[in-house]
């Protein structure tokens, strides 16, 4: 087995100012949106220089897409730390909608460029070429768990993954992203930890019914 060499300090130099910039961008096209965010308001956050935007990234643009690119990197990554594979089918199932639930929650900028890009009507991410490598392992995760609950006759088999998987992620995105405005809809603070609570057992109850058989 080849060892893996160690970056030299130009690569982990680069590698590092590559990181602060799309950091730094994450904060400001989440804060002002695509068209508010600007390229020198990126470069000063990321404590570098427009040129350097340019040279890693080609453009705002791409600067852009690659800052969607890697929120579904680490969403996925941090969902591949689940240990799921020998779980009960519904604790793990559980343990998947949890995980979204609370990522959504703790990184409230995936919700905000997802609004963004959105507006946009997804132009940007379309032309992405990692978007749908991003996309698989969840829906795969998902697939697996949903697969064996069904080999233990818990889960109905004519349920597809993909579609569970979106009514995780509407139910729990919808939910978060109007919180603000079904709250003075609805007269009642949707983000307490008590509503918080609710909704996430709701959520896994909802699920659990549209997969379990009659």
């Amino acid at each position: 087995m080849t060892a893996t060499r160690p970056l030299g300090v130009r690569a982990q130099a680069a590698a590092a100012t590559r990181e602060n910039i799309l950091r730094a961008a994450t904060k400001v096209f989440a804060k002002h949106g695509y068209a508010g965010g600007r390229i020198e308001q990126i470069s000063k956050a990321a404590k570098s220089y427009d040129r350097m935007i340019y040279y890693y990234f080609g453009s705002k643009e791409g600067l852009f897409i690659a800052v969607l690119e890697e929120m579904y990197r680490r969403f996925n990554e941090a969902e591949s730390k689940l240990s799921l594979a020998d779980a009960h089918p519904v604790e793990a199932l559980q343990a998947v909608i949890r995980f979204m639930w609370v990522h959504y929650q703790k990184h409230p900028e995936f919700i905000t460029l997802l609004n963004t890009e959105n507006l946009h009507r997804g132009k940007h991410i379309a032309k992405s070429l990692r978007a749908r490598e991003y996309s698989s392992p969840a829906v795969s995760a998902l697939g697996d768990v949903l697969a064996r609950g069904v080999q233990q006759n818990l889960f109905r088999a004519d349920v597809a993954a993909r579609d569970v998987y979106l009514m995780i992620a509407s139910m729990g995105y919808f939910y978060l992203s109007n919180r603000f405005t079904l709250s003075a809809f609805l007269g009642e603070q949707l983000d307490t930890p008590a509503a918080l609570a609710h909704w996430e057992a709701f959520l896994i109850d909802a699920v659990l019914r549209a997969v379990t058989p009659a």
